[in-house]
Formats: structure tokens, C-alpha cells, sequence
């Protein structure tokens, strides 16, 4: 064998054996995602009664969806104290789910009803009712469009005019697995972050692939709130786009908690 073709066949030996290395390293070792999570700035009063399913802050003004037949509304709140400020209760066979702000205007979905409802953001006015398609979870919005879950993987883009379907954004997960129940949902800093529903995180989304960017772990929260029972689940994110101020809670939790997010080795509480 001359110089030549030892040094080829030498070559071709450490190539099949890095491949193999590489093959042999778990998918998942070589796809994780960042794992974060919080620290808390700030607690705060809320109705514990309030059975959160959608979470708005916009012109220094908190809104909230509820939830449940007969219980189901949509609230203007002051977060410092909790008290309501401003309330119109749905007809009793709606329950009421995600919420966003569009323009100078909230809309809010229905579970089952297949209706979203439209409101003159100031007064609470009803201005106009939207059909669709499927169960309605949780609701935001981006530059364009309104973006809608319903319990599945898969995210739904709405014309906020028409609510005719645009597109639909599968979201996966780091092993490349579709991520079930995409409940509440919020847009902050050109990524969507939404709850998932009976699980202490929250998945922040590429709004491009689908593919979950990092999980925030939000492990302990629900302890301080004083939260109890099978439903009090995590469950509502605002973002304040002003001051960069992120708040959560969750159903039938007594706090709403202004939180930052943080890698997960620099936690200190």
C-alpha cells in the first residue's frame, strides 16, 4: 500500500468512526432545548374564584378571560388590589376561554361553542360574533394574525377580520414530538409562550417552525400561590410590552404573580 493510500484508508477509518459516535449519541442529547426558569418580582390579590382561561395586559390595563357555564366573563382588573373593576358576564351556556386584545378591541373564545366574541375594549360593548371550527383554548396575536389553540399540537393563524384560517403551525417538541394541550397562550418578544395544560411549564414557540425554543419551569409556583384541587392548574400569561413586565396565574389562584425568566442555574430563591 503506498504512503497515499494508507493515509486515505487511515482518513476513511476515523470518518466511519465519528459517524458512528454520532449515531450512538441519543437524539435527544443532541437536540435539547434550554431549560429556564423564574424568579419572583412581584405577588399580588387575585380572585380565587376566578377560573382563569385567558390574560391581557395592554395599555397598562390587566383583562381576563373566565371560565365555566354560568361563571364564564370578561374583566377589566386592578392588579395591585385584585378587585374587579369593570365585568360583562357571558350567557350561561358559554364558557369562556383564551382572550386577546386586537386593535382598540378584546376578542374571546368559547370552548365548545365554536363563537368568539368581540368587544369594544373600553366599554365591553358586544360589537360582532366570529364562528370556527373545533374547541377554543387560548388566543393571541401577532402583527397579522390572531393565533388560536384548541387542546392539540397544532396552532391556528386567523385573519383577525374574517377569522378565516391563514395557516396552521405544528409545535414540536426537542425530540421532534408533537406538544398536546396548548392551552392560554401569549405573544412576548417575537415568540409564543403557552401554557400547557396540567403541566407546571410553559413552552416558548417558534413562531416560524413550530419547534419549542425552551421550557420554562414553573415548578413551586402553585405552592405559593395557595392554589388546591385538580383544576387550579397553571393556567394565564400577560405580557406588559411597555416595561417588559411578564404575569402569570392560574385557575382558582388566589396570586397573580409578576415573574422573570431566568436560566435555570442563576435561580436564587
Amino acid at each position: 500500500m503506498s504512503w497515499f493510500a494508507a493515509i486515505s484508508d487511515v482518513a476513511r477509518r476515523i470518518g466511519f468512526a465519528v459517524t458512528a459516535i454520532a449515531l450512538a449519541v441519543p437524539a435527544c442529547a443532541q437536540s435539547d432545548v434550554p431549560i429556564e426558569t423564574f424568579q419572583t418580582v412581584h405577588v399580588y390579590p387575585h380572585d380565587p374564584n376566578a377560573f382563569t382561561q385567558g390574560l391581557v395586559y395592554v395599555d397598562d390595563r390587566l383583562y381576563e378571560s373566565t371560565g365555566r357555564n354560568g361563571e364564564s366573563s370578561v374583566r377589566r382588573v386592578e392588579v395591585e388590589s385584585g378587585r374587579v373593576l369593570q365585568k360583562y358576564d357571558l350567557p350561561l351556556q358559554y364558557f369562556g376561554e383564551g382572550l386577546t386584545d386586537w386593535g382598540s378591541s378584546l376578542v374571546q373564545l368559547t370552548w365548545t361553542s365554536g363563537k368568539a366574541f368581540v368587544y369594544d375594549r373600553a366599554s365591553f360593548k358586544l360589537l360582532r360574533t366570529f364562528g370556527y371550527q373545533g374547541e377554543g383554548w387560548g388566543l393571541t396575536h401577532d402583527q397579522k394574525n390572531l393565533i388560536l389553540s384548541d387542546g392539540t399540537s397544532t396552532l391556528r393563524f386567523l385573519d383577525p377580520e374574517t377569522f378565516r384560517v391563514t395557516r396552521r403551525l405544528n409545535v414540536i417538541d426537542e425530540h421532534s414530538q408533537p406538544v398536546e394541550n396548548l392551552n392560554e397562550l401569549e405573544f412576548i418578544r417575537g415568540e409564543i409562550f403557552a401554557n400547557i395544560w396540567h403541566q407546571d411549564r410553559i413552552a416558548r414557540i417558534s413562531p416560524r417552525t413550530g419547534r419549542v425554543l425552551s421550557w420554562v419551569d414553573m415548578s413551586g409556583l402553585r405552592e405559593q400561590a395557595g392554589a388546591s384541587g385538580p383544576e387550579a392548574v397553571l393556567n394565564g400569561i400577560a405580557y406588559d410590552a411597555k416595561t417588559g413586565r411578564i404575569f402569570v396565574t392560574g385557575k382558582l389562584w388566589p396570586r397573580l404573580f409578576e415573574i422573570k425568566i431566568v436560566p435555570h442555574s442563576a435561580r436564587s430563591d
